[in-house]
């Protein structure tokens, strides 16, 4: 299974067009080696042909001129995505349904709560039935659990984790948890076995994630934020990253102590906000995390599970 990030920073992306923290001015000046990122997304294929874009984020544009196995066509139109995956309704997860209008129609695979915020809070899937019929619905089930495969994408299985995190605030299930609101995803190469955990948006562990994460050789997983006042302290908002849905890196609680028993899974933090020192390379922070065997993802990286 081939696995492209099409995008490792959270909403904003990075450095965040209004934003003048630290590590947003030292980017933007050039006084840091932190790389530019855009909005997290990833790409998944088991024959580097035929893709599956899970979460569509508003650079998606600018993301697929960027990795040329994703722009190729056989035709005058056309390029590798075959089907489309978002596991929740954020804004910097579905934002980029618009921009594919274009290539309309497409397969989105989505759970219900997240179809209903589509279709009425955040009115995407409504709109785009303009384009050539816009997107084609296909429910992922939560409630049980099913697994499901993507036809134009042979060799690739899909399984929900359900995530307890939280849904956007135009949701009406914004602070009142359903099931279904955001999940994770563990993806199987049916060939080789070989199981990636996709999870960018992590707001609290129970069993289903433990399993995942046992069951997974690479996982991708919530690196939003350092610690979880970072964006109080910095001046920058009122919220905690746990009251936003996300587990923060640092921490008796946080991501890398989750990950730490974990010594045969190749471990990489995705979504990353512009606000976290772990984008600049020569921070201690950034240290701290590849000393505990960790990655951090980077537009383009290229993962072979």
């Amino acid at each position: 299974m081939q696995v492209l990030v099409m995008g490792s920073a959270a909403g904003g992306g990075f450095p965040q067009w209004n934003c003048h923290c630290p590590m947003c001015v030292a980017c933007r000046q050039g006084t840091s080696n932190a790389q530019p990122r855009t909005q997290s997304s990833i790409a998944v294929s088991q024959n580097g042909e035929d893709w599956v874009l899970i979460n569509a984020s508003p650079d998606i544009r600018q993301q697929i001129n960027a990795n040329p196995q994703i722009a190729k066509a056989n035709g005058p139109r056309g390029s590798g995505i075959r089907s489309v995956i978002v596991t929740d309704s954020q804004i910097d997860h579905t934002t980029g349904l618009l921009i594919l209008r274009e290539g309309l129609p497409l397969n989105l695979y989505c759970t219900e709560m997240v179809r209903a915020d589509l279709t009425q809070s955040f009115p995407v899937l409504a709109m785009m039935k303009h384009w050539h019929g816009g997107y084609r619905h296909n429910e992922i089930k939560v409630n049980p659990v099913e697994a499901f495969e993507i036809e134009e994408v042979a060799g690739l299985s899909f399984e929900p984790v359900p995530l307890k995190s939280n849904a956007p605030p135009y949701s009406p299930h914004r602070n009142n948890y359903h099931v279904g609101d955001s999940i994770g995803l563990k993806i199987t190469d049916k060939d080789t076995g070989k199981v990636l955990f996709y999870a960018p948006g992590l707001g609290e562990i129970n069993r289903d994630v433990m399993a995942a994460l046992d069951s997974a050789d690479c996982a991708m997983v919530d690196g939003t934020l350092w610690q979880d006042d970072e964006m109080i302290r910095l001046g920058l908002g009122t919220s905690l990253g746990s009251d936003m849905g996300h587990l923060s890196v640092s921490g008796d609680n946080g991501m890398l102590k989750l990950l730490e028993p974990f010594t045969a899974l190749r471990k990489i933090l995705i979504h990353i906000n512009n606000t976290n020192p772990i984008l600049d390379p020569d921070s201690s922070e950034h240290a701290q995390v590849r000393a505990a065997g960790v990655e951090v993802a980077f537009d383009g990286m290229l993962i072979q599970v």
